[in-house]
């Protein structure tokens, strides 16, 4: 095996962009592992942490391939990767005249003077600044850059304030503006009900939920995990609860969160209370016993936060919680469970989303079934070998853990695939949960290599002796994927797929349950 890597000086690409060229090298034959990333001191510690630092010699403004494999698959990655930074996009009719090359935000706001949004996303060591500069010119800001200290973002958040301005983020993947999908969003229909959230892939299950129900998003505005907590005060969440209370194409609110500090959560809720619309609210996992708030409806799954948002916009009735199976599900669950031998009895969870990992840990825990997980929610266990599961195990690949030195599994589910595979031969697994993300910035094809997966342990175990997999995904028809086409491919190959994450969790549960009973 050869370790190679190629340093380019002085040129940035954003890291969306850097995870796409890197899944691409990854996918060529003879290559064990590709990485393309800015040449930050983080970057380097993890290149040479994922064994693929030969030496490598670059500044934060530099770019660097770096791969492993077999030496001509090596230099062949070597070469696409460098073809696709070189890359330039269709020329239009400009008469041969090139516009100038922007290299600052100050010279983009003199080319745009009414441009009123900045999306950054540089490495986290140099956001802040960059945030800042967008502040002061007058720019609210979406923060895709991780890796943002909770100082930086209270400075750039009390700055913001100061200005009247939104900032979204640090690490905030998905937003909808004024129709404007960004980052990792799916294509939705417009409409009078506006979220905000702290979670991107949560963002994304409502989203998506209320374009299935009928409805529409007026504006879908991200925060970044670490705005609810106490440090930082909701700032961003205050900032979005007021802007759709004052915007009139909102009708209906909702506020997604994991469990917010108290003091926070108090603030939040009474600025909901003089919202004067109709407010939802789903903190993943808190006790809304606890909040006694009046005018609010508190729910109970992300799944439920859309149905009763839709509810609240039509005039209709609160409806059930999504948090229940039927007699038809059941029915259908203990048919495809019904040649499972007894020691299959584990719940084995994969997922690309951070919330639905979150999710469906609380979930499966109400139904009795505790896990360990790499991103435990309270009660569970901290996985000691990430790698590898123990009794029932719930993973969310696209954390930290699983994604340094790689791309998130969203873009290139190939990681994911694998640990997905070692469940599927695992003795023990009655059940394997896993997602599938569409949107913007996603695998065009996030079923395809999982379904050829899928069929190798079949063609190895034989259909009666695999276990049951169960998947939801999360996206529209609108969406460079088509839901339903992956929803088909994945029924086809025998996945059992449900209608939202929260209904995937409970039939894992439900599964796990009768092979206890065995």
């Amino acid at each position: 095996m050869s370790v190679k890597h190629k340093v380019f000086a002085n040129l940035y690409q954003d890291s969306v962009s850097l995870m796409q060229i890197s899944a691409q090298i990854n996918k060529l034959p003879g290559i064990e592992q590709a990485s393309v990333v800015m040449g930050t001191e983080t970057n380097l510690i993890q290149l040479r942490d994922a064994g693929l630092d030969n030496g490598c010699q670059a500044g934060p403004n530099d770019l660097i391939i770096a791969v492993r494999g077999e030496d001509e698959a090596c230099d062949e990655a070597l070469a696409l990767a460098e073809q696709r930074l070189k890359s330039k996009p269709e020329e239009s009719n400009s008469g041969g005249v090139c516009p100038p090359v922007l290299t600052s935000l100050e010279m983009a706001k003199e080319t745009a003077e009414d441009a009123n949004l900045a999306l950054i996303s540089v490495p986290g060591d140099y956001a802040a600044a960059e945030a800042i500069k967008a502040l002061n010119l007058g720019m609210n800001v979406m923060l895709f850059s991780d890796n943002v200290s909770m100082a930086h973002e209270k400075q750039i958040k009390e700055l913001a304030q100061e200005k009247h301005l939104l900032v979204m983020g640090p690490d905030c993947g998905t937003a909808i503006v004024n129709g404007m999908p960004l980052g990792f969003a799916n294509v939705v229909k417009r409409g009078a009900i506006g979220v905000v959230a702290a979670s991107g892939t949560g963002l994304q299950e409502v989203s998506c939920r209320i374009d299935q129900l009928g409805a529409g998003i007026s504006q879908a505005l991200g925060t970044g995990g670490h705005d609810l907590h106490e440090e930082i005060g909701g700032i961003s969440m205050l900032f979005g609860v007021d802007a759709l209370a004052n915007d009139p194409e909102t009708q209906v609110i909702v506020l997604i969160s994991k469990p917010p500090a108290r003091p926070v959560a108090e603030r939040i809720l009474q600025q909901a209370q003089k919202a004067g619309k109709p407010v939802v609210v789903n903190f993943l996992g808190a006790d809304a016993q606890e909040f006694h708030t009046s005018g609010i409806t508190f729910v109970h799954t992300l799944a439920d936060a859309a149905e009763v948002a839709v509810a609240l916009l039509n005039q209709k009735s609160i409806p059930a919680s999504v948090a229940q199976i039927s007699p038809a599900d059941e029915k259908v669950l203990a048919a495809e469970s019904v040649h499972l031998p007894a020691q299959r009895r584990e719940i084995r969870g994969v997922f690309a989303g951070g919330t639905f990992c979150y999710e469906a840990q609380l979930l499966c825990k109400q139904q009795g079934f505790s896990a360990s997980s790499n991103t435990p929610v309270k009660g569970n266990t901290q996985l000691s070998d990430i790698w590898h599961s123990q009794g029932n195990t719930i993973v969310d690949m696209g954390d930290d853990d699983f994604t340094n030195g790689r791309p998130h599994p969203m873009i290139d589910p190939t990681l994911r695939n694998q640990r997905i595979q070692e469940e599927l031969s695992d003795p023990k697994t009655a059940v394997v949960l896993f997602d599938l993300v569409l949107g913007y910035g996603a695998s065009m094809e996030p079923a395809d290599e999982l379904l050829e997966v899928i069929g190798q342990v079949r063609e190895k175990l034989g259909a009666k002796n695999l276990p049951l997999l169960i998947a939801h995904v999360c996206g529209t028809e609108a969406d460079p994927q088509v839901r339903s086409r992956q929803i088909d491919n994945l029924r086809q190959a025998g996945v059992l797929v449900a209608g939202c994450n929260a209904q995937a969790a409970l039939w894992a549960s439900y599964v796990a349950r009768q092979q206890a009973e065995k």
